[in-house]
């Protein structure tokens, strides 16, 4: 049996598209044509992967995944957006979601998308070790909780993605590209800054008020999280 695919997207020419398309890669596609049934339906059926538009009637698609996010879903969400700025992409991502496709787009760079998250899904790493403590910074990758010098760290599920990404990795400079496609698992416009903006997003709350400071900027290089030794 192939995937079940949740399509919610309230254009009826484009959702019939789709889901012929994806019926015919082998995948099981239901569609919700608003945000609350997209909701309701995500809520109560078991899905693999969730194909969310932002721009819905009643519930936009940045509210519909906030709200899954807050019932603990760990559904992979991919967003379908017109809307393909910088801050619309932080947006999407900040509101839960795992990758994002701009509109229009070609049916084999969704499809190449899903069967990313498709690996993902089969490839979660099992370890014993769930905390990762780098100085005085402890992370928590199991109840998805930061500290610093003992001081409660709020992070978004991205931010936390990010920072993950980078403790994982102490010590190793990281690329943009790098970073883009591990922590989103998408290729974004060369051009964008997203990396750039997440990346102080956790230096104000990681390094502000703190010392030593931990993320840096390797010039043309990308980033690099040292530990307090190497800094």
């Amino acid at each position: 049996m192939g995937l079940k695919i949740l399509l919610v997207e309230d254009e009826p020419s484009l959702a019939a598209m789709l889901q012929r398309g994806l019926k015919e890669e082998g995948y099981q596609v239901s569609v919700a044509m608003s945000g609350p049934m997209g909701l309701e339906m995500a809520l109560a059926f078991g899905f693999d992967v969730i194909i969310l538009d932002i721009m819905l009637p009643e519930m936009s698609g940045l509210e519909v995944c906030k709200k899954l996010r807050e019932q603990d879903s760990k559904t992979p969400i991919l967003m379908l957006t017109a809307l393909d700025s910088p801050e619309n992409i932080v947006m999407g991502l900040d509101s839960g979601a795992d990758g994002y496709l701009s509109k229009p787009f070609n049916f084999a760079e969704l499809s190449a998308r899903i069967r990313t998250m498709a690996r993902r899904l089969q490839n979660v790493p099992v370890s014993p070790k769930h905390l990762i403590t780098i100085a005085d910074l402890e992370i928590n990758t199991q109840s998805k909780t930061v500290t610093r010098s003992g001081q409660s760290i709020t992070l978004t599920a991205t931010e936390f993605r990010l920072l993950e990404f980078l403790a994982q990795r102490t010590n190793l400079v990281l690329s943009r590209i790098e970073i883009l496609e591990h922590v989103w698992n998408i290729d974004f416009n060369m051009g964008t800054n997203v990396v750039d903006v997440y990346i102080n997003y956790l230096r104000k709350k990681l390094d502000r008020d703190f010392q030593p400071k931990l993320i840096h900027t390797v010039i043309g290089m990308g980033y690099v999280l040292k530990n307090g030794e190497a800094a």
